[in-house]
């Protein structure tokens, strides 16, 4: 290893100060896809504090982000070939804009995590560069009148970070445009999948109990050969309910979700009666109709949390009327497949 290498990776860091790498290793790659899938999700974090990347001297940028390690990681491999200090705040495991909402990602918590980390000590200047979606939490006067330091937002995506730093910590247009492609959108789909996934296999398993119903009482075994097939169709539904909606979002009529997953759900159920049992009755034909659109609306209501096409107030709003809609098809639904049990299927 050259000897001016060694020197530099040999110079000590200030107190409470950590060196990290810009690249990913194998264990970051399948922490992010794990993560993606709900799989430890509220453990994914980073100590919050002071990091470096790089080489960084006094005179260095300083980057403020969330403790939540993907959005750490990010941060830290958007600044491959450059040196900076990386403030980490303690935000619960939340991603920067989620945590700006929630309110943990506050002019308190830069204040505070300034004054931990010693960073008037640390660095010659008195800047700041927080992501451009922190701003709804963050009073930059008030942090600057508290700390003395100056904020300056970012762009939205790190990956823009070297291009914002080359124009003189200036964002262009499009740096401040959020974007909300199909792969984003897709990205986030499966965690709705994990966290929804319970209650859609309850759902799934009283539809196939409840297909043991006839005329002559209750019977394990119609369930069993009944239910199962209806079952695995529910599920079905719901997992191409859980990736079309997100990925089809801006094409789905409507702008509510709510309808947008309405109408995905006619869809699917139109579709599911290619491979439904041709002795499926009428009732039994409208009874899935109806559940599979409530199923897809309440669906596609809850990826308003995911998106960058809502606001709270719009959201609060559409929720208040959706739901009681919902869970009236849902009622409706399970009565008219409780029914047709009764006109043997």
């Amino acid at each position: 290893m050259p000897e001016a290498l060694l020197q530099t990776m040999s110079k000590p860091l200030p107190v409470h100060c950590s060196r990290v790498s810009s690249a990913w290793t194998w264990r970051d790659r399948l922490g992010a896809i794990k993560v993606r899938w709900g799989i430890g999700r509220m453990r994914y974090a980073v100590r919050p504090g002071l990091y470096s990347v790089g080489s960084p001297k006094p005179e260095a940028p300083v980057f403020v982000t969330a403790n939540y390690k993907l959005s750490f990681d990010h941060l830290r491999r958007a600044l491959r070939g450059l040196d900076g200090w990386i403030l980490v705040l303690d935000t619960k495991a939340v991603n920067v804009w989620c945590a700006a909402g929630k309110g943990t990602f506050s002019t308190a918590e830069v204040v505070q995590r300034i004054r931990e980390v010693q960073l008037d000590q640390v660095v010659s200047h008195r800047q700041l560069i927080l992501p451009q979606l922190s701003a709804p939490g963050v009073n930059a006067f008030e942090v600057t009148r508290l700390s003395g330091f100056h904020v300056v937002y970012g762009p939205v995506y790190a990956r823009d970070l070297p291009g914002f730093l080359a124009a003189g910590n200036t964002a262009s247009p499009e740096m401040r445009r959020v974007h909300f492609r199909w792969h984003e959108r897709l990205a986030v789909a499966p965690l709705e999948l994990v966290i929804h996934f319970k209650r859609m296999l309850l759902a799934g398993l009283a539809l196939a109990l409840l297909s043991g119903l006839s005329p002559a009482g209750f019977s394990f075994t119609q369930a069993a050969a009944r239910g199962g097939p209806v079952l695995l169709l529910w599920l079905a539904v719901y997992v191409l309910a859980g990736l079309l909606g997100p990925l089809l979002l801006p094409w789905l009529p409507a702008r509510a979700f709510a309808i947008k997953g309405a109408w995905l759900g006619a869809a699917l159920a139109a579709m599911s009666m290619l491979v439904i049992p041709s002795a499926w009755t009428m009732l039994r034909l409208t009874a899935w109709l109806i559940l599979v659109i409530a199923g897809a609306s309440f669906l596609l209501l809850n990826f308003t949390g995911a998106t960058t096409f809502t606001s709270p107030s719009g959201v609060r709003r559409e929720v208040r009327v959706a739901l009681p809609a919902q869970a009236a098809l849902g009622i409706l639904g399970l009565a008219a497949w409780t029914l047709a049990g009764w006109n043997s299927l």
